[in-house]
């Protein structure tokens, strides 16, 4: 039988730590005297107030949280917490309609990217401040923080950080997981406070520099700008944000390890190779490829080609030059980079390298296999082997994956979207990254997608970020059973 109390109580802790977060929102309205201070203070506190009666109205259920349990709280919180967290933007009147409010705050908690604002540089500074805290928070995952405190309230957390934390393995890197939740985090705001530092440095403004530095970290790709990075046309700037686009793609243990001065774990990890070399690959071709046909100067194609392919293979989202214009065959190539994503354990979306890695190494070993039928020629990884069972989840994820991508954009054909629009929107939704391909390429956003579309893509995004399986096991008929 379900706990329901427990569910509402864990949902109760997100939604005070939504507000909470919220609030942090208005020293910047304070600071610059806009009229956003009101709308982000009566949702802070009434989305606090609600999460705390919440808790408190179930303060006498059974604390035992079981998978069925941390599968729900996921889904519901992260659910939860954008209904919630677009109310600001709606009484401010920002964005007037609760659909792209909604829209644009999932697209937030979820790290994707994709926005329906024409007018970013409007929106007052609380706001915006709000609406680049969701990615950092969505970045390594709400959830994963209130880790940190569920031991505190009596909870135990394991079944919430194997239903979030995505990538088909979890590192450990401490037995305890609100030990690995702190830190995990810890990593995520030291290199969030450098890649600030640097930002600024580079000529940014304090404001603009934590925004980016929060959604680069986070790879979600929301800017102050809605020129989005192709703002600053200084090549530090660029530079940095490469950096640590890259970084955050990595998985964070590695992070972990290397800040111990474990540096053999760089040399031992076969997605990490699999990832740079791919990223190195995709530069050079791309960079020959602009040269060639005259795009600019050496130093700026190989800049903007690495730029796109890191924020792309990242899911980050970030733009410095519009690559649909660059020609069809660029416009092929990063439609399939949407499907790639970044490493598991790190903040980026997607399919994950490590996945697509290993069904390499697998449909490679399986020539081997056709040869000699009575050999046992297992998959490794990292020289250790890959249980079967790993293995079948990977091979159903892919096809839940190429499923869930067909119905979506069949779904949005009928809506009313043409075909490469309806393509590249669920792609890029599923996929976290942001710009895709048709009318919601890089020069474009979502404001032109109808309603009906909006939550669809919504659904998408949630789905993508908590990788599938957290999602549709609810609707499996199994789950319910006793």
């Amino acid at each position: 039988m379900v706990n329901y109390k427990i569910i509402l109580r864990l949902i109760g802790v997100l939604l005070i730590l939504d507000g909470i977060f919220m609030l942090s929102s208005i020293s910047f309205s304070l600071y610059y005297g806009e009229n956003d201070l009101f709308p982000l203070l009566i949702s802070g506190i009434g989305i606090s107030l609600i999460g705390a009666v919440l808790y408190l109205f179930t303060r006498k259920c059974n604390q035992d949280i079981k998978k069925r349990e941390g599968y729900i709280v996921v889904s519901l919180g992260w659910l939860s917490m954008s209904l919630f967290g677009a109310l600001p933007f709606v009484i401010h009147g920002a964005i007037p309609s609760y659909t792209d409010a909604f829209f644009e705050t999932i697209s937030g908690f979820t790290t994707t990217g994709a926005s329906i604002l024409n007018n970013i540089e409007e929106l007052p500074h609380g706001l915006l401040f709000w609406r680049s805290l969701t990615q950092w928070l969505g970045g390594m995952g709400m959830i994963v923080l209130s880790l940190a405190i569920l031991p505190i309230l009596g909870i135990g957390g394991m079944q919430l950080f194997v239903a979030e934390v995505p990538g088909p393995t979890k590192d450990k890197i401490h037995p305890r997981v609100r030990e690995t939740a702190k830190r995990l985090w810890g990593i995520y705001v030291l290199l969030t406070a450098t890649e600030t530092l640097l930002l600024i440095i580079g000529g940014m403004s304090f404001f603009d520099a934590i925004n980016h530095a929060f959604t680069t970290m986070a790879t979600g790709g929301f800017s102050t700008k809605q020129a989005s990075v192709a703002y600053w046309q200084s090549p530090f700037i660029h530079y940095v944000i490469t950096m640590f686009m890259f970084f955050a793609g990595i998985n964070f243990s590695i992070h972990y390890y290397v800040m111990h001065k474990n540096f053999k774990v760089i040399r031992k990890n076969d997605e990490l190779k699999f990832y740079s070399y791919l990223i190195g690959f995709l530069t050079i071709v791309v960079s020959v490829a602009l040269i060639l046909q005259n795009y600019a100067g050496i130093e700026k194609s190989f800049r903007d080609s690495l730029f796109q392919i890191v924020s792309i293979i990242t899911t980050t989202g970030f733009v410095t030059a519009d690559y649909e214009i660059w020609g069809p065959f660029f416009k092929v190539l990063f439609f399939l980079l949407l499907f790639i994503g970044g490493c598991a354990g790190s903040t980026g979306g997607g399919v994950k390298i490590v996945r697509h890695l290993l069904l390499l190494k697998n449909s490679l070993l399986e020539l081997r296999r056709l040869v000699h039928p009575r050999a046992i020629i297992p998959v490794r990884l990292n020289n250790s082997s890959v249980p079967q069972d790993i293995m079948s989840n990977i091979l159903a994820f892919f096809l839940f994956y190429v499923l869930v991508f067909v119905a979506g954009t069949i779904i949005m054909s009928i809506i009313g979207v043409d075909i490469i629009t309806a393509m590249g929107s669920v792609a890029t939704s599923l996929g976290n990254v942001g710009p895709a391909i048709g009318s919601v390429g890089p020069s474009s956003n979502f404001a032109h997608i109808p309603d009906a579309g909006k939550w669809v893509l919504s659904i998408l995004m949630l789905m993508g970020r908590l990788e599938l399986f957290t999602i549709l096991i609810i609707f499996s008929p199994a789950f319910w059973k006793k």
